[in-house]
């Protein structure tokens, strides 16, 4: 009942208090017997409420106005009303969640907010109405991170898309430990070490269904599960070089916000309509689809090595169309 009594009057602060409004005790009182059905609690039990509140680090501030009433006001929430906005947006867009599950966390946040804030927080991003694509996906992740939190190997049914567009699962014996998951352009993914191949392989998560934990294992990951580059797809590359690239000037922006703002950049004096461009890239054939995709805007330069391969993929490409 005591802890009840206090959370009644933090939320009544946080409805009805902001670092320019405050409340006086009655109101306080009044609220914690409507939504919390706390009657008859005194002045003095709910101000050993607001101490304790003050002493677990909450900022309370009390005015004293009129007849010495005193006006209780919290300055600073945990989160700021700009925070809960961006929150609540990100909710609004997640393509992950369904439209109840989205008024659901919506609400919760609502409740840290005064009823001005929630006003203001009318005009949020509408929900988006996009369909999830996997209703398992927040259960898929929850057993994941537990089975990565036990150091357990992991075994799964994966799927894939048949000629008529339906997902078939498959399950095979897979000696794998799941290392970390990944959100890359909009999807999550399972990163796993092969205990037999010594090699990382990558999983989409919305297409694991009855996910196991297996036995628990201690194991020493190479010296790189981190990429000691640019990773321009979600899958391992056979490895990292610096590449120079020759690129058209329209697209420095494209070019710093996927190789990095710490990308070296340079003039091409006999070309103004043009950049030179110097990152540490991993090469796979990720990274070739990544060029391939800006056609004649971008030259690799340098290494020959990976200039070479690049040319020959363009070339089998050429040849399905003669």
């Amino acid at each position: 009942m005591e802890h009840e009594r206090i959370l009644s009057v933090y939320e009544c602060l946080c409805r009805y208090t902001d670092k320019s409004k405050g409340i006086p005790l009655k109101e306080i009182k009044r609220y914690i017997a409507s939504a919390g059905n706390l009657k008859n609690v005194s002045d003095l039990t709910v101000r050993r409420d607001i101490e304790r509140l003050i002493t677990m680090g909450h900022d309370i501030c009390i005015d004293y106005r009129e007849h010495n009433t005193a006006y209780y006001r919290l300055i600073k929430q945990r989160l700021s009303f700009n925070e809960i906005r961006f929150i609540v947006d990100s909710v609004s867009i997640n393509k992950f969640l369904s439209d109840s599950q989205k008024c659901k966390l919506i609400r919760k946040f609502e409740g840290m907010c005064s009823d001005a804030e929630l006003r203001r927080l009318t005009g949020r991003i509408p929900i988006n109405p996009e369909n999830v694509f996997s209703s398992e996906l927040m259960e898929n992740l929850e057993k994941i991170h537990c089975i990565i939190e036990k150091s357990q190997k992991i075994n799964f049914d994966y799927g894939r898309f048949n000629i008529q567009k339906k997902m078939v699962y498959y399950r095979k014996s897979r000696n794998i430990i799941p290392v970390k998951v990944i959100y890359f352009s909009t999807r999550f993914y399972l990163k796993c070490l092969d205990m037999e191949s010594h090699k990382f392989r990558t999983y989409r998560i919305d297409r694991m269904k009855n996910i196991m934990g297996g036995k628990t294992v201690k194991h020493d990951f190479p010296d790189r599960t981190d990429s000691d580059g640019v990773v321009l797809d979600m899958f391992e590359p056979e490895y990292f070089e610096f590449v120079t690239l020759h690129v058209k000037r329209f697209l420095m922006d494209d070019m710093i916000e996927w190789l990095g703002s710490d990308v070296n950049i340079r003039e091409d004096f006999e070309d103004e309509e043009c950049i030179f461009i110097n990152a540490r890239i991993g090469i796979s054939k990720g990274f070739y689809r990544w060029a391939m995709k800006y056609g004649s805007d971008i030259e690799i330069v340098s290494p020959l090595s990976v200039r070479d391969d690049f040319s020959k993929a363009i070339k089998k490409i050429s040849k399905v169309y003669e």
